[in-house]
């Protein structure tokens, strides 16, 4: 806009000349000069400059005068210090910790107490759909920020210590603290963990809410009714022109940020300083906390895929596949071989934890599934079989797996097509049992309402008048889902014809199919 004014991109690097004004620096771009905003930018204080660059930059100041003016090259006359971006970035941790609460404070005394009093408007599963637990995690956020408080120093905020606070309010899961933590500090910084203690992981049952609170938000708010309470509710509060559905994501955020914060404070905090292990421990503990929440997240949205796949099989026996499993690790076709005949079955195999169920296809409709069984992976082992004879059956094998109950009464063999195949099904048990031990660990499991809103939404998509076939879009879908144990070197449809029956071209199976009704 000014002839002095510089201008410059996302992305560029600016050598600052003069800092001696808080809200605009002078800064050059190769030949250009002139005034920018310090807001607009970020101090790299020389963090990915090579060290042998840093050292002859010291050299020629040196040389040149001293110590002193080799810095003052280094960093521009004006400019902050290590220790004085330190001290800003844990400033900032705090300011948005109190504008936190704040905003908190604001949802649980602006909103919620106002909408207890009206229970002509709000039914208690309403309001607990649309505000989730935020009252638990505001009571949790209070107590962090007075933790906070005490390791704060008002007076040199640089020589605050605050890693440790974030690693008391982790769980003993997601915090690897052996590899960052010295033995003889361990018990210094991190105190037993008892079941009434609350972690950062209660954000995780806020996450996954926060869609169904934003679909009951914005229907009531089609009613004019409640568009003039909840802004009243805000103007009786004085809070800031932010919607309720603006104060609701905070949360979200806010656990989104931490990792951020801490990746910040551990850039401009020395490998000398005594709280640089602290942080580091804490940064990839609260990057665990985000990994976990959006693990479980990724976990309840797929309860309803797999409530529609259970009820798309034809003939089903049993208790569902939800009241003890929740995820479909991996899937294919495998021949089965069982005591005491030994024939020779080809099944569609589904691996989820704690169990796997196998299917038989449907001779004309292959895309139809019929129930054929289960097994408890609790208790069974897998046994890598070598190709050869195999004793149990007493028959030659190739790339073949053995499923064998713990008590030994119990023995199937898996044969797949190909060698990679079968030692894609070996990593996906590997996973099933590390998945369980994991969620064991971590205390995660599905409540009934979740479980039972997963078969009301299945058996709602049921009668709306799709057919009950298992169709290979749906297959290819299941197959898709983002997560690591699902194949990636294979096309997918390999995965669904590992053991396809070879047959020979027959005008008589095109006939058929040309005269029944259905279609693939």
């Amino acid at each position: 806009m000014d002839d002095q004014e510089l201008g410059f991109k996302a992305g560029d690097v600016i050598e600052v000349v003069d800092a001696t004004n808080k809200q605009w620096w002078w800064g050059r771009i190769i030949d250009n000069e002139g005034w920018f905003p310090a807001c607009f930018v970020r101090l790299r204080v020389n963090q990915d400059e090579p060290a042998e660059d840093f050292e002859a930059h010291l050299e020629v100041g040196e040389s040149a005068g001293g110590k002193e003016w080799g810095l003052g090259l280094l960093l521009g006359p004006g400019l902050p210090s290590k220790e004085q971006m330190r001290a800003k970035v844990i400033n900032e941790i705090m300011n948005t910790e109190r504008d936190y609460i704040k905003h908190l404070k604001d949802i649980c005394e602006g909103y919620i107490k106002q909408c207890r009093k009206r229970t002509d408007m709000f039914t208690e599963e309403q309001l607990h759909t649309i505000f989730g637990n935020v009252e638990e995690i505001y009571k949790f956020q209070r107590k962090f920020l007075k933790i906070l408080e005490k390791k704060y120093n008002k007076e040199q905020p640089h020589l605050s210590e605050i890693g440790c606070c974030f690693l008391e309010h982790v769980s003993a899961h997601a915090r690897e603290r052996e590899h960052f933590l010295q033995p003889s500090r361990l018990k210094l910084l991190i105190r037993p963990f008892s079941a009434q203690q609350v972690h950062f992981q209660i954000y995780s049952e806020y996450c996954n809410n926060h869609p169904n609170a934003c679909i009951q938000l914005s229907l009531l708010m089609k009613v004019s009714k409640y568009v003039f309470f909840f802004e009243a509710c805000r103007l009786l509060q004085k809070m800031i022109d932010i919607s309720l559905d603006g104060f609701l994501l905070t949360p979200v955020q806010k656990i989104c940020k931490y990792p951020l914060q801490l990746a910040e404070l551990l850039k401009y905090t020395n490998p000398q300083h005594r709280e640089y292990k602290d942080v580091e421990a804490a940064l990839n503990a609260m990057k665990n906390v985000a990994r976990l929440i959006n693990e479980r997240k990724r976990r309840l949205e797929n309860i309803e895929k797999i409530a529609r796949w259970q009820s798309s099989i034809e003939g089903w026996e049993g208790s569902d596949v939800l009241s003890r499993s929740s995820d479909l690790i991996f899937s294919g076709e495998l021949t089965k071989l069982s005591l005491p005949h030994a024939r020779s079955q080809q099944r569609m195999f589904f691996l989820f934890d704690h169990q796997i169920v196998y299917c038989k296809k449907d001779l004309l409709r292959r895309d139809m599934l019929y129930y054929k069984g289960r097994l408890d992976m609790d208790r069974m082992e897998i046994v890598d079989v070598e190709d050869g004879k195999e004793s149990h059956f007493n028959v030659s094998v190739k790339n073949t797996l053995q499923l064998r109950s713990l008590a030994g009464d119990e023995v199937h063999l898996l044969c797949a097509k190909k060698p990679e195949q079968k030692q894609r099904w070996l990593r996906a048990f590997a996973e099933e049992r590390r998945r369980v031990q994991s969620d064991r660990d971590t205390g995660f499991t599905l409540t009934e309402d979740q479980k039972k809103q997963a078969i009301l939404n299945a058996c709602r998509n049921c009668l709306s008048g799709k057919p009950k076939v298992v169709s290979r879009p749906y297959y290819d879908l299941l197959l898709r889902q983002k997560h690591p144990s699902l194949p990636t070197a294979l096309p997918q449809q390999h995965v669904f014809m590992l053991e396809e029956p070879k047959r020979k071209a027959s005008t008589f199976w095109h006939n058929i199919s040309r005269l029944t009704p259905f279609k693939k």
